[in-house]
């Protein structure tokens, strides 16, 4: 059988001509078979420089036309132009053209209407569609593969009904996110309108509704070089982050939506990450911005729920309080527990404190906090990165809750600005306990704070205050500070551990 390819100009008078002579061999000949490609005239150059590039042949004129050996998109033979494509056919077929000129030229301004009106339709369809713009930051992390086949649906944008995922990833290669891009779009999602990559940030945030950043470039910095000691290695990504994301936030600020949503995510200063984008994108609502807790809670979750021999998902309402990616304080006032098999039972929707049931105080003083931490340093340390799964899962959360999609009386810990709760200082991003509903998230006032939490709260407050004053005066001073800040959390830790210990 053969099949050929017919490429070239809309407006040109010999596409048109070999077009026709096409088609008058595919009606008269069962095995001849023709694929036509109809370029635009201003496209036409690119086009063809890319396909003779890609095959290794060497054409300048309108039309293009190769034979294929196996199918359409297979192995090609280069034939020619018009003049070979025509005496291939008188050879082959014993048929030729005689069309006037006239008839030429009318076929080919056909030619081009027609294309162009297909244009100016194809362009009132999509502007019919209104998607909602989610842009994902380092795309080609790990927790990114995770998250787009559960992010693209009803279950967390039930209100949706197209969406325009945008990846973006500044340190990868456009091959991989050309990869990413079809493997998507490979998963049939209802939900998904169009895929769109990027390598740099020209056009980072367009028209964003939700914004995912995922960045934890830095955090393999500790695996590549081994030479340098700690506080040169923090230095190096303190500098690093500041600059991304004070970009980041000022990028936000100009090009996406005000209502846009937006999640930091990560191990790796996260809430330092989150002020950077405060103090840049100044017009959107600082409630608009929020990281996730998500991943240290239900670490917690699963911790509790080992010990009392149930289901992680029976353990809920664990509040996390503090600096995420830091010094953090595990609060269990509000947690309760289903399913326990204890003395007491009761229905599905019978719970119990869990502070009621786990008598274990030694266990929940000495012991909690630190399989915690060492639950999250044992992936970190196998892998160099963060959780991915638990990344993408804490995501998802966030999301759905704040979609509503969720109990009003849940509670979730969150990363956000604390506007004098709790009396905290202003302008410090911590963990705090939040509900959600009609779409808004506030934070939790019931609950009690006691003067261990307090200390906690304050120092932590205080530290990061610090930083940033630090930062505002120069870039020198907020690395120092950063690092100064995270020692003294460290060994403020490790003393309260020993005197629980001693």
């Amino acid at each position: 059988m053969a099949k050929f390819v017919l490429a070239g100009k809309t407006d040109c008078p010999h596409y048109a001509k070999a077009e026709l002579l096409a088609d008058r061999l595919q009606q008269s000949l069962p095995n001849f078979r023709i694929h036509k490609i109809s370029i635009l005239p201003d496209k036409w150059k690119e086009w063809l420089e890319a396909t003779c590039r890609r095959n290794g042949w060497k054409h300048e004129q309108s039309p293009l036309v190769w034979r294929e050996l196996v199918a359409r998109g297979g192995k090609g033979v280069l034939l020619g132009g018009f003049s070979e494509f025509l005496e291939h056919c008188q050879d082959y077929y014993n048929i030729t053209s005689d069309m006037p000129t006239d008839i030429m030229l009318s076929v080919a301004a056909e030619n081009l209407e027609t294309e162009m009106n297909l244009i100016v339709e194809e362009q009132h369809r999509v502007s019919l569609i209104k998607p909602l713009h989610i842009w994902i930051s380092s795309a080609l992390s790990p927790a990114c593969h995770f998250l787009i086949p559960n992010l693209l649906s009803t279950e967390v944008f039930p209100h949706i009904s197209a969406i325009s995922l945008h990846l973006l990833d500044l340190e990868g290669n456009e091959e991989g996110l050309q990869w990413l891009r079809m493997e998507t779009e490979d998963l049939a999602l209802p939900l998904l309108h169009q895929v769109t990559i990027h390598t740099d940030l020209e056009q980072a945030f367009q028209e964003a509704d939700v914004i995912v950043l995922l960045d934890e470039w830095w955090s393999d910095v500790h695996c590549d070089t081994e030479n340098e000691n700690e506080e040169e290695k923090k230095k190096r990504k303190v500098k690093g982050i500041s600059d991304r994301y004070r970009e980041y936030g000022q990028l936000i600020d100009t090009k996406a939506n005000k209502e846009v949503k937006v999640i930091v995510s990560g191990d790796s200063f996260i809430n330092l990450r989150c002020s950077l984008l405060l103090d840049n994108a100044r017009s959107i609502d600082s409630r608009q911005f929020v990281t996730t807790t998500t991943q240290l809670e239900n670490e917690a979750r699963a911790i509790i729920a080992k010990k009392l021999q149930v289901r992680t998902s029976d353990v809920r309402n664990v509040i996390v309080w503090g600096n995420i990616s830091g010094s953090f304080y595990i609060d269990l006032q509000r947690a309760k527990v289903f399913n326990y098999g204890g003395a007491i039972k009761g229905p599905a929707f019978f719970s119990q404190p869990v502070q009621t049931i786990l008598h274990d105080r030694k266990w929940l003083q000495q012991d909690f906090e630190d399989l915690v931490c060492s639950q999250r340093a044992a992936v970190v340390s196998k892998t160099c990165r963060a959780a991915a799964m638990s990344a993408a899962n804490g995501i998802l959360t966030v999301l759905k809750a704040w979609n509503g999609i969720c109990s009003p009386d849940e509670v979730f810990s969150m990363g956000a600005l604390c506007p004098g709760y709790y009396n905290l200082p202003e302008g410090v991003v911590l963990s705090v306990p939040v509900t959600f509903g009609d779409g808004k998230w506030s934070v939790l006032s019931d609950v009690l704070v006691g003067d261990e939490l307090k200390e906690r709260l304050q120092l932590s407050a205080n530290e990061l205050r610090q930083v940033g004053q630090g930062r505002k005066k120069n870039e020198g001073c907020c690395t120092t500070n950063i690092f100064m800040a995270t020692i003294c959390l460290n060994i403020w830790c490790f003393q309260k551990m020993f005197l629980k210990r001693f």
